[in-house]
């Protein structure tokens, strides 16, 4: 157990002497770390050799125990310098892979950086760009918009320009015919009422010339009295008595010789002329 001891104590402290030889003053905690590490590898291995030293010390004889703990001593010095020179390798070659990864990962973030700048920069500059197109052809779409609203106002305000020229026109039109169909209305009405005037004239002068007429025959008639008689006939037209049919008044006469002319003659104007061509009637 004493040996055992003794040898942990004598590993520990070459370990570490060997770690603070090798590692560099920045480092002393990791290479402490990796000493204590192979520390515990070299007890390990120290505690296995120690295990068979003990079966081979059981079995050998006290006489030679001496001896065995010599060359057990010399062994495991052989074996600390072999594990610090072990120890010192791959605490150099830690460091170096640390360094180199640090550096490797400063170059990369470095780079990840620049290319995230850059990136950045392009990224903003291909928006600024696709922002002012957009802006450029809101402009233009905007400015096309306004002229297609300009155009359609013009358009409309033509339309309705023309619009009301041709209900102006329709308007004129409509008054014009209106117009003539006044004058038109006024001239039948004119014409109508000369028409209405010349016959009320003409039937004027036919009453007047019926008149005369009848007058006229009443005078060839025996001096046109009511109650002149020459045979059978009576009265200021010198009709048939049976024709009076018993009375014998003016009143009477006069309607009876009106029916018996017009009913034979058409009117006491033809009567007339009839009587010219042969004295009676």
């Amino acid at each position: 157990m004493t040996f055992k001891h003794n040898f942990k104590k004598v590993l520990s402290a070459t370990a570490f002497a060997a770690a603070l030889v090798v590692a560099p003053a920045a480092n002393v905690s990791a290479a402490t770390n990796d000493a204590s590490s192979t520390q515990q590898s070299a007890t390990a291995t120290s505690q296995d050799q120690q295990a068979s030293q003990d079966q081979a010390a059981s079995q050998s004889s006290a006489a030679n125990q001496s001896s065995s703990t010599s060359t057990s001593s010399a062994t495991s010095t052989s074996t600390v310098k072999k594990v610090a020179k072990k120890t010192k390798k791959t605490s150099k070659k830690k460091a170096v892979k640390k360094v180199a990864k640090k550096t490797t990962k400063k170059k990369a973030t470095k780079k990840a950086k620049k290319t995230s700048k850059k990136s950045t920069k392009k990224t903003t500059k291909k928006t600024t760009k696709a922002a002012t197109a957009a802006v450029t052809a809101s402009a233009d779409q905007s400015q096309a918009t306004d002229q297609q609203d300009d155009a359609a106002k013009k358009a409309a305000e033509a339309a309705a320009k023309k619009a009301a020229a041709a209900k102006k026109a329709a308007a004129k039109k409509k008054a014009a015919a209106k117009k003539k169909a006044a004058a038109k209305k006024a001239a039948a009405k004119k014409k109508a009422a000369a028409r209405k005037k010349a016959a009320a004239k003409k039937k004027a002068a036919q009453k007047s010339a019926e008149k005369t007429a009848k007058y006229w025959i009443a005078m060839r008639e025996l001096g046109g009295y009511y109650t002149a008689r020459n045979g059978s006939c009576y009265g200021r037209y010198q009709l048939l008595i049976s024709y009076l049919g018993g009375d014998l008044s003016k009143k009477n006469q006069e309607r009876t010789a009106d029916r018996y002319v017009y009913g034979r003659y058409g009117s006491w104007v033809n009567a007339k002329r009839f009587w010219l061509a042969h004295n009676w009637y």
